[in-house]
């Protein structure tokens, strides 16, 4: 960053743009850039690090192109995909070559079985005809028929009320891996109010969650099919999305500067003052402000301006993790990996192993498994209080992967190239009353005009639920400045998403 990059800028006046200084290069921040410009504001975006994107990270391993960071999408919630159109990256939206998963439970890789709720089953034949559960684990599950109802109140973990209900080893095998999958959490901490609101209101208005369940089940299948994929890619990688976002926020006027750690956000009688360090002195005055930080830059910049706030998001827990990128030779790979049939495995924590899921990236995405000579797989390792493998060096954590795929899959070949990429505090926990907590911090903050928050600590970590949080901080920025203008016409990308 230079000097020049920083110089001050005023408020808009009356009867011109109003200017809103987004703090963070994320998917939310971009998000939030590219609404705010829609709508007609000029915007200054800050990142303190080198690069935009945040957990989307696309990158090169062997002259392959790979996903780092996040590798798809719900596309069943729509802003996600209509974000990509937006930017012009419509046509490489792709579905997963094949969504067929296992679990690597009890000694075996199993098939993952149908007719459930994050985990939690409404039909036992598919579940038992899997393996995944033992004998015990299946009548456990029927005994909830001869219990009383459990009061759930305002909220509960999911893993303790599934367990209450139906047994710990459906909690164990099932939702914890899939929660996991989602959170690198654990169940017997993750807010089903949260996690899984629809779960939630089963279990609220049915005595039997099994019953619950099984109505959610028929809900959705007499409800109109909804066209397409429940999750998608990108062509190339979703790490793509952000770099497209940038572009697009850049045609349209927006100022993006890197290595810009903010360093305070003060209140001025016009608006807002924004000051940036990394050693180059810096103030941007601004008509708003949106934070789209994880907690704890955000809480560092709203001590003084909302404590209140400040202190509950100092409460935010993270689970950090790390991703092994590997590309093999083909050839070398058994039947179980390269052949085509599968897309990966979720690990459920209780069988003790070190990889926590591994995905068969060039089975599961077309782009990915182009080249007939690579195969392209990744393992992951770490999740909220399970972080001790973490410490290991990057070679190890590439040795233990290999050793735990060499006993779920046969795979017996050294990868021709490598990469770990560790995502330090990278998701945001979502415990009992987390959701109450959200609520204190926006409430805190929505008493300062032009301020908002968004991000995936707030409304959901998923890609969808971080734009949808970014809509929504912008939507309350430029009402509470009275200040909307007209907006601008759209690009011919907006208009045709390609």
């Amino acid at each position: 960053m230079h000097e020049a990059d920083m110089r001050t800028d005023r408020p808009g006046r009356v009867g011109s743009p109003s200017h809103v200084v987004v703090i963070g290069g994320g998917i939310a921040g971009l998000a939030a850039a590219h609404r705010l410009l829609a709508e007609g504001a000029r915007v200054t975006l800050l990142e303190a690090g080198p690069r935009l994107g945040g957990k989307l990270y696309a990158g090169e391993l062997a002259g392959a192109r790979v996903d780092l960071g996040a590798e798809s999408m719900l596309a069943r919630r729509p802003e996600g995909v209509d974000l990509a159109r937006a930017v012009g990256l419509g046509e490489a939206v792709q579905p997963p070559a094949t969504a067929t998963a296992h679990l690597w439970t009890r000694g075996a890789l199993r098939p993952m079985p149908r007719g459930h709720v994050m985990g939690v089953p409404g039909d036992l034949g598919p579940l038992a005809a899997s393996g995944v559960l033992s004998a015990e684990g299946l009548a456990r599950i029927e005994a909830e028929r001869t219990l009383a109802p459990t009061e759930i109140g305002e909220d509960v973990a999911v893993g303790a009320y599934v367990a209450a209900r139906l047994g710990h080893e459906v909690v164990d095998r099932l939702v914890e891996p899939l929660l996991g999958g989602v959170y690198a959490g654990n169940a017997y901490r993750i807010s089903m109010r949260a996690a899984v609101p629809q779960l939630f209101e089963a279990a609220r208005t049915h005595a039997l969650l099994s019953d619950g369940v099984r109505e959610l089940q028929q809900r959705a299948a007499a409800a109109p099919q909804q066209a397409g994929p429940v999750f998608a890619g990108i062509d190339g990688g979703i790490g793509r999305l952000p770099l497209a976002v940038a572009e697009a926020c850049r045609a349209a006027g927006a100022r993006i500067v890197t290595a810009a750690p903010v360093t305070e956000v003060t209140r001025t009688p016009e608006g807002w003052r924004i000051a940036a360090g990394a050693g180059t002195t810096g103030t941007i005055e601004a008509d708003g402000v949106i934070l789209a930080t994880p907690a704890g830059p955000a809480a560092r910049l709203l001590d003084g301006l909302a404590p209140t706030a400040a202190a509950e998001l100092r409460g935010v827990e993270y689970a950090s993790m790390a991703l092994v990128t590997m590309a093999f030779r083909r050839s070398d790979l058994p039947a179980a990996v390269a052949g085509g049939g599968a897309s990966g495995f979720l690990v459920p924590p209780v069988d003790g192993r070190t990889i926590k899921a591994s995905t068969f990236s060039s089975n599961k995405w077309a782009w990915a498994g182009a080249d007939p000579e690579l195969f392209l797989l990744r393992t992951s390792v770490g999740r909220y209080g399970d972080e001790a493998d973490l410490g290991r060096e990057d070679g190890e954590l590439v040795d233990v992967s290999l050793a735990d795929l060499g006993e779920a899959v046969g795979l017996a070949a050294r990868p021709v190239a490598s990469t770990v990429t560790r995502w330090d505090g990278g998701l945001p926990q979502y415990p009992v009353g987390h959701l109450d907590r959200v609520a204190r911090i926006r409430g805190a903050v929505a008493a300062l005009p032009g301020l908002a928050v968004c991000g995936a600590l707030y409304d959901g970590v998923g890609i969808p639920a971080c734009i949808a949080s970014a809509g929504r901080a912008a939507e309350a920025v430029l009402a509470s400045l009275g200040a909307r203008t007209a907006p601008l016409a759209p690009t011919t990308d907006q208009r045709t998403g390609q």
